[in-house]
């Protein structure tokens, strides 16, 4: 079909140009009355383009940063420059953390779909959960919860040790684990850590959430017996909390900064590629052994 536009081909435009007509079931309860869906985010008209209450071309393009960007998406208020160092940080130290299962797997879709640039990206984000990438909502979460039940919250850091002390000792008794600490790889420190507490500190950003997560990392030796790193994951989750961040969207940042990384990924795997030899790694080195058949208490048949 030529001439016109999608939206009208598809059945989507008005009776005159640029109006669109309204889907069946979409009006209000009167004949001729539109719903209305109230957003402060986005919205078009013929000469401009809205976003937070500002002139997209004019006001934000050119003058306003993605991380910025991103934080005022989230929040609908404009963040001041320690709030975006912070969070900006934060989007660095998780961008990318090399050969991890996120990575590897945008590699290995994009070989088998490298006419899918959007799938490669979309598996690697798909595995964020609790050992990668989820670590940073579960730990804001986790010391959340912690800082809701106490009343009133400690004054200094003998305070936040003995409310850190009672929760590692709580959480162990109940066979939990604590988000946020131990990394498979950084055993005697994740240098995120410390960079992102020096960087929270000189903006006056170390809020109740850091200042609990550092405690942990005190007391925790007194309980497990051992010492523990407090991981990066754990900090940024932290560090997004005592900023206000929703904590239900704590995980999306982390995707968020982890796009950044997986799209590095790719262009690398266009320059340098490894994913087919990952692949012919494991399927020429396959061991054919016996079916197992699988039993519903663990074990196996016979």
């Amino acid at each position: 079909m030529s001439g016109g536009n999608a939206e009208e081909a598809a059945g989507v435009g008005g009776g005159r140009a640029g109006e669109p007509k309204e889907p069946a079931g979409v009006g209000g309860g009167r004949a001729g009355e539109r719903k209305e869906y109230p957003t402060a985010l986005g919205a078009s008209s013929l000469e401009t383009i809205t976003l937070l209450g500002h002139d997209l071309a004019a006001d934000v393009m050119g003058e306003v940063g993605f991380g910025e960007l991103a934080f005022w998406l989230a929040t609908q208020r404009r963040p001041d420059r320690g709030e975006v160092r912070v969070f900006e940080a934060v989007l660095a130290a998780l961008a990318d953390h090399g050969f991890t299962p996120t990575a590897i797997v945008t590699r290995l879709t994009y070989l088998s779909a490298p006419d899918s640039v959007q799938g490669a990206l979309a598996a690697g984000l798909l595995g964020g959960g609790s050992r990668f990438l989820g670590v940073t909502e579960d730990c804001g979460r986790f010391l959340a919860g912690v800082l809701r039940a106490a009343d009133p919250l400690p004054a200094d850091d003998a305070g936040w040790d003995a409310l850190a002390l009672e929760t590692v000792r709580a959480r162990r008794a109940a066979g939990g684990r604590i988000p946020g600490l131990g990394h498979h790889v950084h055993k005697d420190g994740d240098p995120r850590t410390a960079r992102l507490f020096e960087i929270a500190a000189e903006e006056g950003l170390f809020g109740p959430h850091l200042s609990l997560y550092a405690a942990v990392g005190r007391v925790h030796p007194q309980v497990l017996g051992r010492t523990l790193p407090l991981n990066g994951a754990g900090a940024c989750g932290a560090a997004l909390a005592d900023l206000g961040l929703p904590l239900e969207l704590l995980r999306g940042f982390a995707l968020l900064a982890r796009t950044a990384g997986l799209i590095g990924q790719l262009a690398e795997e266009l320059r340098r590629p490894v994913a087919n030899d990952i692949f012919l790694s494991v399927d020429l080195n396959n061991r054919p052994v016996p079916p197992e058949p699988y039993a519903a208490n663990g074990g196996t048949h016979g």
